[in-house]
């Protein structure tokens, strides 16, 4: 049922690239291709046609898609797609919203609306199942519509609709033959009608969501996009708000409860993932500064004293006892004392 659209390993390195850009910019919902400069680039893309949906699987080396208001002048398929990550790391920006979309979770963005689409997989190679059907077909106000575009949707098993759907999606995509040419029809019956209940259960959800859980969610999602980005070290409160879209005293009212600061929230977090790793005997042979600089501290004097505030000890002594027998060494417990991010 699969039909392979292009594969670039088919095609001499020199040419991979521009057949690319001339698919993606030429297909049926035109988008830009970003790929990092210099990066040997490959993709292979396949479809699947559930009329009225078309599922799409992509498998591709670091690089994003764009859609911009010029391509949406120049034509508009008006779809409404949902993304569901199978590995790798994938990033869906749309209407002032940007979301990592996780395992188990789908994103839905909108052709009549810019956005942008990362792929970033952590071994080189993302691979995505997405599905696209016509927003009219789908019956569904567009003003409420927005309200959970580029939103993580649970599509986890247990999780309802969400869940019923990726299942679908990945029994078509998947390499065994598990259905027939003839089943296509009506599978693509009950995908449009999951599709449908998916976004309409979403949309009461959203419309119906008090103050105070939209702040809970919402600081969920800061949350996630911090661990995700701890790595950074510009990773800062004013970037943290930017990427959702709130001002900065927003955020620090958001994390006020904590009785912590964002920078402080952020350091603590990084703190704890080098301790880890510190103790970690599989990295044992890494050296300290590499451990700090892989959780963002890109002065090694910084990480030591923030280090040393936090758990009374330094880090090489932390990590000589860590890998002493239990019972001889008990680091001081709780997080940072202070603020040293400034």
């Amino acid at each position: 049922m699969r039909q392979e659209l292009f594969r670039s390993r088919d095609l001499p390195a020199g040419e991979r690239l521009a057949a690319a850009h001339e698919l993606f910019g030429r297909g049926t919902l035109p988008m830009r291709l970003a790929v990092p400069a210099g990066a040997d680039f490959e993709a292979t893309v396949r479809h699947v046609d559930l009329a009225p949906l078309r599922v799409m699987e992509l498998a591709v080396t670091p690089a994003a898609v764009v859609r911009t208001q010029r391509l949406i002048r120049r034509g508009d398929p008006e779809l409404l797609s949902v993304i569901l990550p199978l590995d790798g790391d994938v990033v869906v920006a749309q209407s002032g919203r940007e979301t990592a979309v996780g395992r188990q979770q789908l994103a839905l963005y909108d052709s009549s609306q810019p956005f942008e689409i990362r792929f970033a997989g952590a071994r080189g190679r993302t691979q995505v199942v997405s599905a696209h059907a016509p927003r009219a077909l789908l019956r569904l106000p567009l003003a409420r519509i927005r309200g959970v575009l580029a939103r993580p949707l649970p599509a986890g098993t247990g999780s309802g609709f969400g869940g019923l759907l990726v299942q679908l999606l990945t029994d078509v995509t998947g390499p065994g033959e598990t259905y027939r040419r003839t089943d296509l029809g009506r599978l693509g019956g009950i995908a449009h009608d999951l599709m449908t209940a998916l976004l309409a259960h979403h949309m009461d959800a959203q419309a119906a969501m008090p103050d105070d859980t939209r702040h809970s969610t919402l600081l969920l999602r800061i949350d996630s996009f911090i661990q995700q980005h701890l790595a950074d070290a510009s990773l800062t409160p004013g970037a943290v708000a930017a990427a959702h879209h709130i001002s900065v005293g927003h955020l620090h009212r958001l994390f006020s409860p904590r009785g912590a600061t964002v920078a402080a929230w952020i350091r603590r977090q990084r703190l704890e993932g080098a301790r880890h790793d510190l103790a970690d005997p599989a990295l044992r042979h890494v050296p300290v500064h590499r451990i700090a600089a892989r959780w963002g501290f890109t002065a090694h004097p910084t990480f030591t004293r923030a280090f040393q505030a936090a758990y009374g000890t330094s880090p090489r002594d932390y990590r000589h006892h860590a890998a002493a027998p239990p019972g001889t060494f008990r680091p001081r417990p709780g997080g940072p004392v202070q603020d040293l991010a400034g």
